[in-house]
């Protein structure tokens, strides 16, 4: 074996030696041709500084092409860094305050209740898609947090430029599964921006572009374009005003004598990979008060009178 690879070497060192006799005029050339420039440039203010910005510029050029590449392995991490900034930004949007009524509370002092009169009842929590579906008729989302991270069911989880991706319908300990609007079985209550009047909008399992908005009333006045966002009925899960879609077509329902309109989805669903999922603060206290509120009047209904 140490014989076989004395033979190669002698071979690769005889092919090296050929070649440099073969092309040794030429070698030869390009080291006279070096040595020449290298006084040219030396010895020559316009030329140096024809041949520095030359080299400036390709220097940049090359630089600019590294820059590139290295940004492109780089993504990842800033888009982390740009989430993570969306999410402290997304926590202090006004529609996630309100203001409490105190016209009717008794002040123990002179003391003002809040600087802005305002409170916290919406916050924030960052994930990241870990799974995600547009072409199926029940199409679910699945994020990267779940009971640990203090996520609950019926949450409402928005993209991170803040519009409506869906509701949180199961949580595990580690993540949780959410109820895109593009599923046949979802059903959101919408409002329009301008003017106020609310509908309910679902998906028909059709164009993962488009949502259906049914049941809007003829006699409100709609164009192309107009925004859909969350209506004050979805307080529960949703702030009020977040972009749902735009108006893409607007038809009329016979049957029941209201529009029927095609709304372009506000989030982009094939590259959904940021969300915030919105916690509402007082959400424990007004499910309590609902059911409570129920069992009080199915008593009530069922006691004697």
């Amino acid at each position: 074996m140490g014989f076989g690879i004395l033979v190669l070497k002698s071979f690769i060192l005889r092919n090296v030696f050929l070649f440099i006799r073969r092309y040794f005029t030429f070698f030869t050339f390009l080291l006279l041709q070096g040595v020449a420039l290298w006084f040219l440039f030396s010895y020559n203010r316009f030329h140096r500084v024809k041949f520095l910005g030359i080299a400036n510029e390709m220097t940049g050029r090359i630089n600019s092409q590294y820059n590139k590449v290295e940004d492109y392995f780089n993504l990842k991490e800033e888009n982390k860094r740009v989430h993570r900034l969306n999410d402290s930004l997304m926590n202090l949007l006004r529609g996630n305050f309100e203001k409490r009524d105190t016209s009717v509370v008794f002040v123990k002092d002179t003391m003002a209740y809040d600087t802005t009169g305002l409170y916290r009842r919406y916050f924030a929590k960052p994930a990241t898609v870990v799974y995600n579906t547009v072409n199926s008729e029940k199409n679910y989302i699945q994020i990267n947090r779940g009971s640990n991270q203090g996520i609950r069911d019926n949450s409402g989880v928005i993209s991170s430029d803040g519009t409506v991706v869906g509701v949180v319908v199961n949580v595990s300990p580690n993540f949780s599964q959410v109820l895109s609007l593009l599923h046949v079985q979802s059903r959101l209550v919408v409002s329009l921006k301008k003017s106020g009047e609310s509908g309910t909008i679902e998906w028909d399992g059709k164009d993962p572009r488009i949502l259906i908005l049914k049941r809007m009333p003829k006699t409100v006045t709609i164009n192309k374009g107009d925004s859909i966002v969350t209506s004050g009925n979805n307080t529960l899960i949703f702030p009020k005003g977040l972009l749902v879609g735009t108006v893409a077509e607007i038809r009329v329902d016979n049957a029941s004598g209201t529009y029927m309109l095609k709304i372009n989805t506000a989030t982009n669903f094939y590259s959904l990979q940021q969300v915030h999922v919105i916690e509402n603060i007082e959400k424990e206290e007004q499910t309590v008060l609902l059911e409570d509120t129920k069992n009080k009047m199915d008593q009530t209904l069922k006691s004697p009178r």
